[in-house]
């Protein structure tokens, strides 16, 4: 997991990647990351160049879609590019995986179980706290499969 005091994820996409290499390497798995998807948030023309020269496809959305207007150069250079393989089939199709397998996570636990803020103070305290919170989805995630294996 990357840690960082910073609110903002922008700056964060390169080591957000080099995090889950290392992540996916403690568990054993040796097969390398092939596509990186990110929201707009992580927009860092820099590191998304980095990373495609490291052979990774990346896509990030290179604005909000709650922005009505587009970003100065948005219709150019890398942002264009970028728009140009969203808006593709393949494109769509690898940025929708984003909205099935990151998202739902965020909003079950922000939404249905209540956890929306830290309760403690300090870095170590909320990742503590951070660890629990995960420990326990994947307890409930396993509990409601062996409730369906059960029913079944």
């Amino acid at each position: 997991m990357a840690q960082t005091n910073s609110s903002a994820d922008f700056g964060q996409l390169e080591p957000m990647v080099e995090a889950a290499r290392r992540e996916l390497l403690a568990a054993g798995v040796d097969s390398s990351l092939d596509v990186v998807l990110a929201d707009a948030g992580y927009w860092n023309a820099t590191q998304i160049q980095t990373l495609a020269a490291n052979g990774l496809q990346v896509i990030v959305a290179p604005q909000s879609r709650r922005r009505k207007t587009t970003r100065p150069g948005g219709d150019a250079g890398l942002m264009g590019f970028m728009s140009r393989v969203l808006e593709s089939p393949r494109g769509k199709a690898l940025y929708r995986k984003r909205s099935v397998m990151i998202e739902p996570v965020f909003g079950h636990t922000k939404f249905n179980r209540g956890m929306d803020r830290f309760q403690r103070r300090g870095r170590a305290a909320c990742r503590s706290e951070w660890r629990l919170i995960t420990a326990t989805h994947n307890l409930l995630k396993l509990h409601a499969h062996h409730q369906a294996l059960a029913a079944a």
